[in-house]
């Protein structure tokens, strides 16, 4: 009996050294992701491509790497097999659409608030996701892991400080800014929360295919997106011009690289919980200041400089005190 014991809690330590080692694997390969997306996204889309056609290509090419993944580890016969409608609903088709709502949200207040108080709000979603994940998963956090927390929003918002000073905010009326601005991006971020919660209760505790749940979210998104083009100014141009006005093969490469950051963010929260992504989300920010720096030659603000160490902190913090169960005394 020893000896199975022994044999039982050497592999129990040898799994959970693999998906920690996944865990920073993923975790790593997101940041790079998030960081360098935004400078090929300038770099290789021209000012003429229609966003519509660029998220739809994305989903299209996220579907085609997730399908072409679950063929290679063996499953894809398996879990489409296993498939039910009310299922796909309930646990992908509900994230996508708050996803979908939250996206149109933030739309509207990044065009009623300037840039420094857009971002500041939007990192309430870490708070957010934290709470609803505690909710769903009953994932409590240690008080270190919410200073960690605490930290991670003090980096978030002096990036966003760097950030909105290079661009002027516009002065507009005080109801406007309030109910067209602030209550919007409240609203998404507390949907952003919700949506994360529930894409990790249903990998961690229904044990949904992440692959599977990339497919699925990327046709709901992809079909509310398109009911969105009906009278939008995207839906018109494509009536005029096509979906492929404006493209080059060049502008493939944001999109296909975008689409391996969603498998990303799927493989993420599967193993590691939404609250990791924010971290994920907030050390990209640095990245793009580095490569800023390395390829266009703009150097990181004094802001980014004082997040850099922070948003170490942070993460060493939150890796190295996790919430512990107390034991009861006899």
């Amino acid at each position: 009996m020893a000896g199975i014991k022994s044999t039982s809690s050497s592999a129990s330590k040898v799994d959970t050294k693999t998906i920690s080692t996944h865990i920073w694997f993923y975790s790593l390969l997101l940041t790079l992701q998030y960081g360098a997306q935004p400078l090929l996204s300038k770099r290789f889309t021209s000012r003429e491509v229609i966003v519509t056609s660029s998220v739809l290509a994305c989903e299209l090419a996220k579907v085609i790497c997730a399908l072409i993944l679950m063929a290679k580890e063996g499953s894809f016969r398996k879990v489409f097999k296993e498939w039910t409608l009310v299922d796909s609903l309930t646990l992908s088709g509900l994230p996508a659409a708050t996803y979908a709502l939250q996206n149109s949200l933030l739309q509207i207040s990044y065009k009623n608030l300037d840039s420094l108080t857009f971002s500041m709000l939007n990192q309430t979603k870490l708070f957010f996701t934290a709470f609803f994940t505690y909710i769903l998963l009953r994932q409590k956090q240690s008080i270190q892991q919410i200073g960690a927390l605490f930290l991670l929003i003090v980096a978030a918002v002096l990036l966003s400080i760097g950030e909105g000073s290079r661009k002027g905010s516009t002065s507009r009326d005080p109801d406007e800014i309030l109910f067209s601005g602030i209550v919007p991006v409240l609203v998404a971020s507390v949907l952003s929360g919700l949506a994360s919660a529930l894409c990790q209760w249903a990998s961690q505790v229904k044990k949904r295919s992440s692959y599977l749940m990339t497919v699925e979210m990327s046709v709901v998104g992809s079909l509310c997106l398109l009911a969105s083009t009906y009278k939008s100014p995207d839906g018109e141009a494509i009536r005029q011009h096509g979906l492929s006005y404006g493209w080059t093969p060049l502008t493939w490469i944001p999109v296909l690289f975008n689409a391996v950051g969603g498998i990303l963010v799927g493989l993420v929260t599967s193993y590691a919980g939404g609250v990791r992504k924010g971290f994920v989300i907030v050390s990209a920010l640095l990245v793009t200041a580095l490569l800023q720096f390395l390829v266009d030659g703009i150097p990181p603000s004094l802001y980014c400089l004082l997040a850099l160490p922070i948003v170490m902190t942070s993460i060493s913090i939150y890796q190295k005190y996790p919430y512990r169960l107390k034991k009861k005394e006899v």
